[in-house]
């Protein structure tokens, strides 16, 4: 099946300095401490996050994202959201689908032909496989102004892979945006 448009999926992660994605007891509160001031940096208003959160056609995150996101607040409104799991999850939300099954077919045959912005954003197993399937068009890389030491890696061992770098967004709380596309071969 094609699709009359063109999907892009994107790898969207937050990581500390040193390359963790949450502690060892799958905390994420550093990433709500910000570091100092970088003037040069820019500052997003509410309302442009809003606006460019409705660019997103579709969230895509595994079962244990899924259930963090529920106990933050559910972040993701009322966008269709696909959370991949292997367990019997429910939901009373109607965007949310629950799909156990080969990675690509899911790309291809469902999610391909209905949004063309999918977002994947969790948890790093997921994204570890959704790499190694070359499955990611871009990676959206923000870096906490923190080192952990210890914790959930993003990036597991991978086949290696160029990827050519498009942005780099300073932000005025210390992080770091860096959006990098799959290289063509």
């Amino acid at each position: 099946m094609t699709s009359a448009f063109e999907k892009k999926i994107t790898l969207h992660m937050v990581s500390s300095l040193d390359g963790f994605i949450a502690r060892k007891d799958n905390s994420v509160s550093w990433m709500e401490s910000p570091g100092s001031i970088y003037e040069a940096g820019v500052s997003i208003s509410e309302e442009e996050i809003a606006s460019f959160l409705k660019t997103i056609d579709c969230y895509v995150l595994g079962s244990r994202t899924y259930e963090h996101s529920l106990e933050l607040g559910w972040p993701y409104g009322d966008a269709p959201v696909v959370v991949i799991t292997g367990r019997k999850l429910s939901s009373t939300k109607k965007n949310i689908e629950f799909y156990s099954g080969d990675l690509k077919s899911l790309v291809d045959l469902k999610l391909a032909p209905r949004y063309r912005n999918i977002w994947l954003v969790g948890g790093a197993m997921l994204c570890q496989r959704f790499l190694e399937l070359g499955l990611v068009d871009e990676i959206r890389l923000t870096i906490a102004p923190v080192l952990l030491g210890d914790g959930l890696r993003l990036f597991g061992p991978l086949t290696e892979k160029r990827w050519n770098l498009k942005n780099v967004v300073p932000h005025k709380n210390g992080f770091v945006e860096l959006v990098y596309s799959a290289a063509t071969a």
